[in-house]
């Protein structure tokens, strides 16, 4: 199965769910979306709800390789490297959210279809931050994975903010201090 085709369906799942959501999409609309047949779709997807899985994936997948990357890079503090990891699933839940309502359906943990995709993501960040606050050291008290469930707390919380972006930085400078027990770099909002 060549990628850039299965990429190309995952493209028009994408273009689809933001027009119709999840339930309201046929195959019939992501085939038209491609400008091919039905049957050339079901080549490299199942069925509608694969090829929804598999879009789902990719986008978590894709904020993850964002979020591993923060996490290794040792030329920043780990204030900066926290605030990457953190950004990494803000952004996915902005992007999504900003381009159609029916997205947030991908984002679900609880859904059917994407909850494992979901939940897997968010294990990860939390592996990625325990790691970090493990090899940094953690505030009198704070164990390295409750740092990290504080942090992906923090985050979620942001999510519904009207300056989200803007927020993060501050709100990752200010967690990340105490968490570490140390005065974090600031980091200018918007950098």
């Amino acid at each position: 199965m060549g990628t850039g085709r299965l990429d190309e369906v995952l493209d028009a799942t994408y273009d689809c769910l933001t027009r119709y959501g999840v339930r309201r999409t046929t195959m019939d609309d992501i085939a038209a979306t491609m400008g091919v047949s039905r049957s050339a779709v079901y080549q490299y997807v199942r069925n509608k709800d694969d090829a929804f899985r598999r879009l789902a994936g990719r986008l978590h997948e894709q904020a993850l390789a964002r979020a591993r990357r923060a996490a290794a890079d040792t030329t920043l503090p780990y204030a900066a490297r926290i605030q990457g990891i953190l950004a990494a699933k803000l952004e996915l839940v902005l992007e999504l959210h900003g381009d159609s309502p029916h997205m947030a359906e991908l984002l679900d943990d609880k859904a059917r279809l994407f909850g494992g995709i979901c939940s897997a993501f968010t294990a990860e960040l939390r592996r990625l931050l325990t790691g970090l606050f493990a090899e940094a050291g953690t505030a009198e008290g704070v164990e390295p994975a409750e740092a990290a469930d504080i942090c992906i707390a923090l985050v979620i919380g942001l999510e519904g903010a009207a300056a989200a972006r803007h927020l993060l930085p501050l709100a990752s400078d200010a967690l990340a201090a105490g968490l570490l027990g140390v005065p974090a770099p600031t980091v200018t909002a918007g950098s």
